[in-house]
């Protein structure tokens, strides 16, 4: 029998003067008569981490019922879509965070190390390696970007930002050792230039973007080239995604427009971050899709805002900032109103896992591969507390799931045990975690999910 269909690398790209475009998983990329051709896919596995501050109001988050649940608290209810998929895990906690000190900096940067920070304003700060990193060096390796971290905040604080403490632990929520952590990326047109530039400096690609529609204009010789090499469906699925791509780059240079007509020219206005802070959130999630689907990156976190923000919501009826609403003093106003931020954020996370769902990735979706981990590494924030963390958990099909469940551990159960179980769902192994020179002293086996 001859057989004259040549399987597409995984690696595949289009490419035109200074762009490269990478594909999603199509049917051409399965080797003909393989195994993988006459089953499913063994699909690729996501893992990521989106952050929230200031912890929760309790009582509207925490579902009712434990075990098995049927409906979501109300701070959760925008996530009723996807409840099958969700695990709510409530009395987990950092103690290193309120060993070191108990505030905003050691909520941050202990929710993905579990590590102790150094209590430092200078430069000779200390933490510990993230889980996203440990993740990363063992599953990163075969895609472009090993881990993608991403925010809506451009900062740039530096010193002193809480008690003693640097800015940088308040920054960052990644650090690939103790002593390195690694920056957000908030624009999204520098991130999109990151996930989709290929050659020449990034002002001269930017340049060369302005003068052109799109970057997939640069492509489109490349782009006929291929088609004639898929089939009908694999044609359906890369006009779908090529389609995003665009649709996601006219929102950017949508941004860029609004951002130069300004009536504030005496502000130092970023030219591509969308004026309002729900849209700038939704470009980033859609940006993170799009790298998943193209299996740029397999790691990714994002803070959607900072501890210690001092945002302001006045389009969910909270004109107040953040922060100072966070240290409610037990008054019902502050409460209900720390409650509406919680509710909208989950709102912004129950956007994107529909862009997860609703993104095709082999015989299933993005949300079926991935892991997600939303939550805060501060409890209740009118008192730094670092205890009953707000936690929800999505995930597909990736391991045993226990979808639609409240999961309540014992008090003081270790937020590193959760880590430990999604690193096992990707299929890193780990005995315990938490940098051995900063050691929680209580880190047991990894909770079942």
């Amino acid at each position: 029998m001859l057989v004259t269909r040549i399987a597409l690398p995984r690696r595949t790209f289009l490419r035109g003067m200074s762009a490269a475009v990478a594909l999603p998983f199509l049917d051409a990329m399965v080797p003909a008569l393989s195994a993988m051709a006459q089953t499913a896919a063994r699909p690729v596995r996501r893992l990521g981490y989106v952050y929230i501050p200031m912890g929760m109001n309790p009582a509207p988050w925490t579902p009712a019922g434990e075990g098995r649940i049927a409906e979501l608290s109300p701070s959760l209810a925008s996530l009723s879509p996807f409840l099958d998929h969700l695990s709510v895990v409530t009395n987990l906690e950092v103690r290193n965070s309120a060993v070191a000190g108990g505030n905003h900096a050691t909520a941050g940067s202990a929710f993905l190390s579990c590590a102790r920070a150094k209590r430092t304003e200078g430069s000779d700060y200390e933490l510990g390696v993230t889980v996203d990193q440990v993740a990363a060096r063992q599953v990163g390796g075969g895609t472009p970007i090993p881990s993608l971290e991403i925010g809506t905040d451009l900062i740039a604080q530096v010193g002193n930002c809480d008690n003693g403490f640097a800015c940088v632990y308040q920054n960052n929520l990644s650090w690939a050792s103790s002593t390195s952590p690694l920056p957000n990326e908030a624009d999204p047109r520098v991130l999109f230039e990151r996930l989709f530039g290929d050659g020449g400096t990034p002002d001269a690609r930017r340049a060369e973007l302005r003068r052109n529609a799109s970057i997939l204009d640069w492509v489109l010789d490349d782009m006929a080239r291929l088609e004639g090499r898929l089939g009908a469906a694999d044609r359906r699925r890369m006009g779908e995604y090529l389609d995003a791509v665009r649709e996601v780059e006219r929102r950017i240079q949508n941004a860029e427009r609004q951002s130069t007509a300004s009536p504030l020219p005496s502000l130092k206005r970023p030219s591509s971050i969308p004026v309002e802070w729900e849209d700038h959130v939704k470009l980033m999630c859609d940006l993170q899709v799009l790298a998943l689907q193209a299996d740029l990156t397999r790691v990714v976190t994002f803070q959607m805002a900072r501890e210690g923000s001092t945002r302001t919501y006045p389009q969910i009826g909270v004109p107040e900032p953040h922060h100072p609403v966070s240290h409610h003093t037990n008054d019902p106003e502050k409460l209900a109103k720390l409650a509406k931020i919680n509710a909208y954020h989950v709102s912004l996370f129950g956007y994107f896992l529909e862009k997860l769902k609703a993104t095709p990735d082999g015989e299933g979706t993005l949300l079926d591969h991935s892991m997600y981990l939303l939550g805060s590494g501060m409890g209740n924030p009118d008192i730094h507390d670092h205890r009953n963390l707000p936690i929800v958990v999505a995930r597909g099909g990736l391991g045993a799931v226990k979808g639609g469940y409240h999961l309540k551990y014992p008090d003081g159960t270790p937020l590193a045990n959760l880590h430990l179980t999604l690193l096992d769902g990707m299929g890193v192994h780990l005995d315990n975690f938490v940098d051995s020179t900063r050691r929680a002293g209580v880190v047991s086996e990894p909770l079942s999910l």
